[in-house]
């Protein structure tokens, strides 16, 4: 079914550009690749999120002040000081928005060294964008939808980038399995990832946020860390040595296997 492939194409397309490449790029640097890939990535988030598009400036930027603030009151997106997932989606675009608009103060060890381009983004970013994809979006499926009731999907295309965030930080500093302690509510969500392509390993990247694979047992998998493999060998990007360097030392910090 044509709507079925579109939407699960769009899930993943969308999740892939944010765990990727606003994530562990943009937010920590994970790995480097030249500027022609930079701009090349931003022209391919913005095709995969659509009309969710996110600056990746403005994630970066908003990622890390999460890590620095993490569950506290000054923490962008923490469960912990929201009502409700809603509150936690209002508050965090308040965020972003203000990072976009240069209408917030952002410290400087937030702004160091994030992928930034700023045209791109405004053009982006422009609400007529994002009408231009929801007129697309909508057009589908009028055409291919088997029945109005597929329509309901259409919000979650609009605000696909969005909704796959608040799941993971709304679900992950709530429930799930620790494999380190660390001093806020991070959990892992899943023990074989593969509807979030690695982002539900909440609790081992708050333990180390740089590190290129979120996996950490044996039983974990991150299917985003093996295609940096590929990208890595096929010189796409370059991963940094700190992440494999460290792996024997980060298991010793593992708790007991649940």
């Amino acid at each position: 079914m044509a709507v079925v492939a579109f939407f699960i194409a769009h899930w993943y397309l969308c999740l892939f550009s944010q765990t990727f490449f606003l994530h562990r790029y943009a937010a920590h640097g994970s790995f480097k690749m030249s500027r022609f890939w930079e701009r090349f990535f931003f022209i391919f988030c913005y095709i995969a999120q659509g009309a969710s598009y996110i600056s990746p400036r403005a994630y970066a930027i908003v990622h890390r002040m999460h890590h620095a603030f993490t569950d506290t009151e000054e923490d962008p997106h923490s469960p912990v000081h929201s009502a409700n997932v809603f509150a936690m989606m209002w508050r965090t675009r308040a965020f972003i928005l203000g990072v976009l608009r240069n209408t917030m103060p952002v410290e400087q060890r937030f702004s160091k060294n994030v992928p930034d381009w700023k045209t791109f983004d405004l053009i982006a970013s422009h609400p007529v964008s994002r009408l231009g994809w929801i007129a697309a979006y909508i057009a589908f499926y009028i055409a291919f939808a088997p029945s109005a009731w597929f329509y309901l999907l259409l919000p979650v295309h609009a605000a696909m980038g969005a909704v796959q965030g608040a799941i993971v930080n709304w679900n992950a500093h709530r429930r799930g399995y620790r494999n380190f302690e660390v001093n806020n509510h991070s959990e892992n969500l899943m023990r074989i990832d593969v509807f979030f392509l690695g982002e539900s390993y909440h609790n081992n990247h708050h333990k180390f946020p740089s590190r290129v694979n979120m996996a950490m047992r044996k039983f974990e998998f991150d299917p985003t860390y093996q295609l940096i493999r590929f990208f890595n060998r096929v010189g796409i990007l370059r991963l940094t040595a700190k992440d494999t360097a460290k792996a024997g030392m980060e298991s010793k910090h593992l708790l007991p296997a649940e």
